[in-house]
């Protein structure tokens, strides 16, 4: 997992705030600087915009007898600000966008109080609004750079929102702003092993506390402990008598818990490392009652004097009013145990069409980690042919029907999931044949599947518009599972790929072999023995690795730019990486200038969704958890789908390194910047990632001649986009952006990886020897994600003119070469998508620093 995808972890967590403008934005504070001045900026234009539709909104107001000169009340404010923009979705993100005015002090309290209230007798006053009309006269583009401010202040809001919240005495804070905590808890690395009843709770009784000075003592060693603490911003360090110095801790780690539970006095003296540090508290009170509502809450099933199953009251369930099954809601427990309670939870409808139990569904997609199929099936039989030791002969018979009926509901939940993946499993195969002869021999549930199977069908049908259905309905369990249509079908574990494999004289030899095929069978295949010639993958840097003879699948795992070499033993050394490793010595910026950007991007999103479209959610968890814990499965398409991002990326830095023109090179950031915004626009967010990344790239950063010939519009827009890169808050910008779409979108498939990764690393896979079925519970969300982007159609892009046209409409277009008739077979679809999904690329940085200081010394 590391090496394939620790690289692309790192890029994710490491800061990407710098923008490569004429501003030299290298420090923290100079970014800060360069934000403030950009929130300033922004308060101008709306205080103009204010007072140019508005003007009576400041004005004196009276309240209890006194006079407030030249302010508007918080309520008004926000009834404007909700009627400038549509993005806005509610009145707390207006609220979130004025408190970022508030805390930059642009924007004040008549009676300096630190927190935005949507109230009608709460005013405020905007610092150096006077005199702004006459500097709107002379402003250009004002209603464009109106939405700028309101795109700024509305991806800043949510940070100033909920810092405003945390600031909120607990007993003030609204259901709403409970939801926000909550939500931003999923993402704190300090409760990510604590259950969904006690973050809901944390949520209610944190306390914001913040300490300005770095070398402020938080409390001492020998101290009471009163206060568990959580680092929301910041770093402290951790110092004992006697040794010194222990450790730091940062950002999302915690403290204080251990003299909490022991009752015991503090075993550190915590030291702030550095200026306006902020955390969370819980105060010990809260901490104690925390712990006894969850263990009251808890009930414990035992057998022969063991825990076999631990249960905690569903919250979900309380707020509907107690109706349903799910009183209760699995945490952990024996895998038998978790899979007889979730039957008896099971309800059965008329026609068995209703969505899965959510319960279900993270079962059915975890319980590889846990319950293997050699498991799984024979259990599932079990409860299938359970008969009742008492009661009538009628009663008898109905539990028997009851039970089976489950059993296949069940079986059905985990086909739709799995479809024709499955069908790669040899055990689950032959299970479903033997249970599919049982159920047609039971007249009486074969009679009540085929009608609900009748039933789905009919449904179908008038869903799709098909005109006929065949009367005679064969039970199938495949039955709703088709092929993926496409021009790129997914790579299947019983497939076989084209192995290239290359000699020390660099000579390839070509092997079609299956997918999973270990070293020692590729070895084998080629006529070499184990003994004195090894495996090795190369790099484009010449970064050489030794693969073990049980590695499987090393093919369709190399990653971008490297090659498979064998060898002797004693040749490693000698290997040097081949030409085309290297990457093109010459860009393609004059075919890039024929094509429009998009078409290109059109292009990008098209092969990406048929790339996307490959990879099955389980590919995730076998990625994430290790495929070699799971026989016979691939993580082929999820390897191509990655590479391809890191393809992408590279594209863009490696044409804009090509490019020796300096006018060429500044049309093609801006066409760069341009596809970008296409991307973002057509809900591909893996690709815009791919090229935002690629041009915040140190070798592209670094070409200040180029960016200063970019209009200051476009490098607006840029710095829109880059915002979105911020990795502060657990990426919040990016996951807040994607909150508001809907499907179908392509994710950002790594961040995706990340979050799993985090799920997985910082929670065991079992408690008291049961299964952790709250961490199954947070992977299967994560999973679920992906189903949902791909729960609509995708449909390509029209022609029509869009969002990202309009922004970089600009006056006449600028063209450095005119086109003729030979050059306009460029620009069809076929000859963009030809050159899309043929992409050349440098992967190795420093060659593509040296061109880039070749370019800008």
């Amino acid at each position: 997992m590391e090496n394939k995808f620790g690289s692309l972890r790192r890029r994710c967590t490491s800061i990407m705030g710098g923008t490569p403008l004429s501003e030299a934005l290298d420090s923290k504070d100079t970014m800060k600087q360069f934000l403030s001045d950009r929130v300033v900026k922004a308060a101008r234009s709306l205080c103009s915009a204010m007072m140019e539709r508005n003007p009576s909104l400041i004005r004196d107001r009276k309240y209890h007898l006194k006079t407030y000169r030249q302010c508007c009340p918080g309520k008004e404010l926000v009834d404007w600000l909700m009627t400038q923009s549509e993005c806005l979705q509610s009145r707390s993100q207006a609220v979130g966008m004025w408190q970022v005015l508030v805390d930059e002090g642009v924007l004040i309290h008549v009676k300096h109080e630190l927190n935005f209230h949507d109230k009608e007798t709460q005013f405020y006053r905007v610092q150096g609004c006077n005199g702004v009309q006459n500097h709107r006269a002379i402003e250009k583009d004002s209603e464009d750079e109106l939405q700028e401010s309101l795109s700024l202040l509305s991806q800043l809001g949510p940070d100033a929102l909920l810092t405003m919240i945390l600031r909120k005495c607990p007993s003030q804070r609204s259901t709403e702003d409970l939801e926000v905590i909550y939500e931003e808890l999923l993402h704190v690395k300090a409760v990510a092993h604590l259950s969904t009843s006690v973050r809901k709770e944390l949520a209610a009784v944190l306390v914001f506390e913040s300490h300005a000075k770095a070398g402020t003592v938080l409390f001492s060693q020998g101290d009471k402990g009163t206060s568990w603490y959580i680092i929301w911003k910041g770093s402290v360090n951790v110092i004992t008598h006697g040794k010194g110095l222990v450790t730091t801790l940062h950002e999302g780690e915690d403290f204080g818990q251990l003299a909490l539970l022991n009752d015991a006095p503090r075993a550190a003296t915590i030291i702030l490392k550095e200026d306006n540090c902020h955390f969370l508290r819980v105060d010990k009170q809260d901490f104690i009652r925390i712990l006894k509502d969850v263990e009251a809450n808890t009930v414990r099933l035992e057998e022969h004097g063991k825990t076999v199953l631990v249960l905690e009251k569903s919250s979900e369930w309380a707020k509907q009013g107690g109706v349903g099954n799910n009183k209760y809601k699995v945490m952990s427990g024996t895998p038998e145990k978790i899979l007889e309670h979730l039957l008896e939870t099971v309800k059965l409808d008329t026609n068995g069409n209703d969505a899965p139990d959510a319960c279900m569904s993270d079962f059915l997609l975890t319980h590889k980690v846990f319950m293997p199929c050699s498991q799984l099936c024979p259990a599932l039989l079990h409860h299938y042919r359970a008969e009742l030791s008492e009661g009538s002969d009628q009663e008898k018979a109905a539990y028997v029907l009851t039970a089976k009926q489950k059993v296949v509901k069940l079986i059905g939940q985990w086909v739709a999931l799995y479809g024709l993946l499955l069908r790669e499993d040899p055990v689950a195969m032959d299970f479903l044949e033997r249970l599919k002869k049982e159920v047609e021999n039971d007249y009486r549930l074969s009679g009540v599947l085929k009608e609900q199977l009748r039933d789905r069908r009919r449904i179908k049908v008038s869903e799709n518009g098909y005109n006929s259905m065949s009367r005679n309905q064969v039970f199938d369990w495949f039955w709703n599972s088709e092929e993926p249509v496409g021009r790129l079908q997914p790579i299947k574990a019983r497939d076989k790929v084209l192995h290239e494999i290359y000699n020390l004289d660099g000579k390839p030899l070509n092997l079609l072999l299956p997918v999973n095929a270990s070293v020692q069978e590729v070895m084998s295949t080629i006529g070499k023995t184990c003994d004195d010639h090894v495996l090795v993958k190369m790099s484009s840097t010449g970064e050489r690795v030794h693969l073990k003879l049980d590695a499987t699948a090393v093919y369709t795992a190399l990653e971008l730019n490297e090659r498979l070499f064998i060898c002797r033993s004693d040749e490693v050394d000698d290997l040097i990486p081949l030409k085309e490793q290297q990457g093109p010595e010459r860009g393609t910026t004059d075919i890039l200038e024929q094509m429009g950007s998009k078409d290109i991007a059109s292009e990008l999103t098209n092969h990406d969704w048929e790339l996307f479209t490959t990879v099955h959610e389980m590919e995730l968890i076998y990625q994430v958890f290790g495929r070699h814990k799971f026989a016979g499965t691939v993580t082929a398409n999820l390897e191509r789908f990655v590479r391809r991002f890191n393809e992408v990326q590279h594209w863009v830095v490696t044409e804009l390194c090509l490019c020796e023109d300096l006018m060429k090179r500044a049309v093609l950031l801006k066409k760069f910047i341009k596809i970008a915004a296409v991307l973002k626009e057509q809900k591909n967010l893996n690709s815009f990632f791919s090229v935002m990344f690629g041009l915040s790239n140190s070798a592209v950063r670094r070409l200040y001649k180029t960016w200063e010939r970019i209009p200051s519009k476009i490098k607006r827009i840029y710095c829109a986009y880059e915002r979105l890169l911020d990795p502060s808050r657990n990426h919040r910008a990016y996951r807040l952006a994607v909150a508001k779409l809907s499907p179908p979108y392509i994710p950002f498939i790594p961040l995706l990886l990340k979050d799993m990764t985090f799920i997985n690393e910082g929670n065991p896979n079992y408690i008291d020897k049961l299964v952790n079925f709250e961490k199954l519970r947070m992977i299967a969300k994560t999973v679920k994600i992906v189903r949902g982007c791909r729960s609509q159609p995708y449909v390509p892009s029209s022609p029509q003119r869009g969002l990202a046209d309009r922004m970089f409409l600009d006056g006449p277009a600028t063209r450095l070469s005119t086109y003729s008739d030979l050059s306009l077979p460029l620009r069809s679809p076929c000859n963009i998508r030809h050159y899309i999904q043929n992409l050349k690329v440098i992967d190795n940085q420093r060659r593509l620093t040296q061109l880039s200081r070749m370019l800008e010394s």
